[in-house]
Parts: structure tokens; sequence; C-alpha cells
């Protein structure tokens, strides 16, 4: 049986009452393989969208002068940094869950995160000190 919320394929047990076990206790991820590859394609969707943002400023050079190339840096740079790391990422989830140990990557999101808001500031004090 699959349970909804989390995907995770679970085993129903008897009522707690007669065995004293918890009811569907999990056991295994219902689809062992598949939980790294929607974790790469995630971070490829990321990796695609910050490029694109990337490019899409560069439009800003004729009304915001050359500086705004600093914000197609850090997109290039921020989504270099998602391509050379997905390898080991997916490497680390695909080994993780075979052993039941699986752990998320805060560090990774949190840099990305932080990318983006470094770029929306900069982008907001670019409109703000050219008074368009």
């Amino acid at each position: 049986m699959l349970d909804p919320r989390d995907g995770l394929a679970v085993t129903p047990s008897p009522s707690p009452s007669s065995q004293g076990h918890l009811p569907d206790q999990l056991t295994e991820p219902a689809d062992p393989g598949l939980q790294p590859e929607r974790t790469v394609l995630a971070w490829g969707r990321t990796v695609l969208a910050v490029g694109v943002i990337g490019a899409s400023f560069l439009r800003w050079v004729p009304t915001f002068g050359p500086w705004v190339v600093i914000l197609s840096l850090v997109a290039a740079l921020t989504s270099t940094g998602i391509y050379l790391t997905q390898r080991r990422r997916y490497r680390r989830q695909s080994h993780g869950l075979r052993r039941g140990q699986l752990h998320a990557d805060p560090l990774a999101v949190g840099l990305a995160s932080l990318a983006v808001a470094v770029m929306s500031v900069i982008a907001v004090v670019f409109i703000l000190v050219s008074g368009r």
C-alpha cells in the first residue's frame, strides 16, 4: 500500500490493541530509484531558470548601464555551481537511499536561496539608484 502523503510503502499491521504496534508502519520507499532522479530534475530546472534570468538581466544594460552585468555574473556563477555539484548530490542521495540514511542538503538549498536574494537586492538597488 502507498501512503499518498510521502510516497512511502506501508504495510498494514494489526490493530494497536491486539499487537501493541502502531498502524501503518513505514517500511521502505515505494520508488527507491526515482527520488534521486526527481531531485536531479528539480535542480536542473533551477539551473535553467537562473540561467535564463541571468541572460534576461542583460536586457537592462541600455537602461541601467554596464553594472547590470554583475547580476548576470551572479546568475551564471549560481547556475554553474549547481550544475557542477549535481553528480555528487545525486550519488549521495542514491547511496543514502539504499542505506536508509537519506539526508537533505540544506547547504545547497540555502546557498541557492542566498544567491537569488542577492540578485534581487542588487536589482532593486539598480532600480532605486537610477530613479526609474
